[in-house]
């Protein structure tokens, strides 16, 4: 035999050996979804904040470094479920009806989630945490349960279907199909409540309860964590951790994630990371803008722990190896003032306000009181953290969060649309590939392409009579091998007629109702140099791309959200 056939037979029986080693039988597949979190937040993209899980996960899985969600809660959810662009779904904004197709505020039916495309597959599916995919604000919104988990292909539920609340008694809790609160839930009875953990613990539940009853086949486990949304409520264990670290203010806390993020290889040299939003010096309270961010470090601390508690259970179940599993976030920081108003007021010494009874249920972001008659109180001066407050972290802390870019949740500039996505498989993804970096760009729809990828599973044309738009998204899975994803088109982005299209390394943007800016976001990610003005045939090609997607992603009109 010939050394050149020798060869040849050689490297044939190291690729048969490698594709066995990784042609995986269908992984378990667990979707872990933050919420208004900034890109550099958590350790192992930049951050102080402890958060030592998911750490671990990056360090033996990938980080993708250029993956991306759509500004905003609701509409990401939607499609992140989905495979498709939010208004395709029905939520190209909020929860209310503007009566267009991609605004109606609620799942449509012609789409699939993420638990109907994978149910023929043979998964069973489960839900814990924020769905908030439908309305779920009052009475009346919860008595349409048809687009809740159990009605869009999950077997089980623990949650909440509005997006937003007390975490010490959240509003429109729901088991399965049944409102319940925390005070009267039989199935879940804490010495004392918080969201976070009950969120965690549920997802632990059930993958025991899987464990135990249905071993043989495959699950979906979408785990929608509140934290870090407004308000700031956390445990006083969890907020002493990081008593004293901000009293410096803003600006060390992001020149050390500054330097952490070059360090870890996620911000290039090239680029010059975009001002800090506020200047401490204008601080007047500096002690309770310092607590604000011990509170939202707190409360990712906590549900790190959870996401600790999640990972240790399926290794308990002998599943972590061949559970894929995802961690990103829903929109960039959040430097919406919810209670950082100037009437702020004292704690009284006793409850003033009649105590609830168990049954009384909570609806809403904002409770008036807690469950033992305290008044909820806001504004510059009341110390977050307990159930009694209802603060958010401001604008100074969330230009911190998405350190090096600008803007927010709600824009479409990279700060408002950057996630970190952790991947971690160990059957599908080689060992040596671990702790590295993906810096092919992806979007939320890419989430269900993977999952139909590995799961062997087929999107429907129709479904339940009805038909169904295609997904849009390219499977990440090329990636987890270090080879190209085949994406066909580029990305493209719609909230609040903030728009943007990436093609390569050409990216669009811009605000609702302003001119086009044009950046290479290879060269200059933070959208720091505008090129508009020196490539207007550029921005004019990428301008007819972002309409013709718009007019067929059900974005126009554009402006719809305003409800006009």
């Amino acid at each position: 035999m010939s050394p050149v056939r020798r060869l040849q037979l050689a490297a044939a029986l190291v690729a048969t050996l490698f594709l066995h080693a990784f042609a995986a039988p269908q992984p378990n597949i667990v979707v872990i979804l933050s919420d208004d979190v900034g890109f550099s937040d958590v350790g192992c993209f930049g951050g102080e904040i402890e958060t030592p899980n998911l750490d671990a996960l990056a360090r033996n899985g990938l980080r993708f470094t250029q993956f991306y969600n759509t500004a905003r809660c609701c509409p990401t959810r939607a499609s992140l479920l989905t495979g498709l662009h939010p208004h395709q779904a029905g939520v190209g904004h909020m929860m209310d009806d503007l009566r267009h197709p991609g605004y109606r505020g609620s799942l449509n039916n012609q789409c699939v989630t993420l638990a109907e495309a994978l149910r023929p597959a043979g998964y069973r599916s489960y839900a814990v945490g924020k769905w908030h995919v439908t309305p779920g604000h009052n009475a009346a919104a919860l008595a349409n349960t048809s687009q809740w988990p159990l009605q869009r292909g999950f077997d089980r539920f623990y949650g909440t279907i509005h997006g937003a609340g007390s975490y010490f008694d959240p509003s429109s809790l729901v088991r399965d199909n049944q409102p319940v609160t925390a005070a009267n839930d039989p199935g879940y009875r804490p010495e004392s409540y918080y969201y976070t953990d009950a969120i965690a613990d549920h997802a632990v539940r059930f993958i025991r309860d899987h464990a135990r009853d249905h071993r043989s086949g495959p699950f979906l486990l979408y785990v929608a964590f509140t934290a870090a949304h407004w308000p700031l409520h956390a445990k006083e264990s969890d907020v002493s951790k990081y008593k004293g670290l901000y009293d410096d203010g803003y600006e060390p806390v992001r020149a050390a994630r500054i330097r952490k993020l070059r360090e870890l290889g996620i911000l290039d040299p090239r680029w010059s990371p975009a001002p800090p939003a506020e200047p401490w010096d204008k601080v007047k309270d500096k002690a309770f803008e310092s607590r604000c961010m011990e509170v939202y470090a707190a409360q990712l601390d906590s549900m790190d722990q959870g996401i600790g508690r999640i990972v240790a259970e399926l290794r308990n179940a002998n599943a972590l190896d061949n559970t894929l599993l995802f961690y990103l976030q829903d929109n960039g920081g959040c430097a919406e003032g919810m209670g950082r108003g100037t009437n702020a007021s004292p704690r009284p010494p006793s409850p003033t306000l009649p105590p609830m009874h168990p049954d009384d249920p909570l609806f809403g972001s904002q409770p008036r009181q807690t469950r033992d008659g305290y008044p909820v109180r806001q504004g510059i001066g009341v110390m977050p953290g307990g159930p009694d407050t209802y603060v958010a972290y401001g604008r100074g802390w969330a230009s911190v969060s998405v350190t090096p870019f600008r803007e927010f949740k709600h824009w479409t500039h990279e700060g408002g649309i950057s996630t970190p996505l952790i991947v971690h498989w160990p059957m599908g993804i080689p060992s040596s590939r671990n702790g590295g970096l993906v810096r092919q760009p992806g979007q939320l729809p890419d989430i269900m392409a993977t999952c139909l990828d590995v799961a062997q599973a087929t999107y429907p044309s129709h479904f339940k009579g009805q038909p169904i738009t295609p997904p849009e998204g390219a499977s990440l899975r090329p990636a987890f091998l270090g080879k190209p994803i085949a994406r066909h088109g580029p990305l493209v982005w719609e909230h609040e007629g903030n728009r943007a299209l990436r093609s390569g390394k050409w990216k669009i943007v811009s605000r609702e109702n302003r001119p086009w800016e044009l950046y290479d976001v290879e060269a200059d990610r933070p959208e720091s140099h505008d090129l508009a003005s020196r490539h207007p045939r550029r921005v004019t090609d990428m301008a007819r791309q972002w309409e013709d997607w718009a007019a067929r992603a059900r974005v126009l009109p554009l402006g719809a959200w305003r409800g006009k």
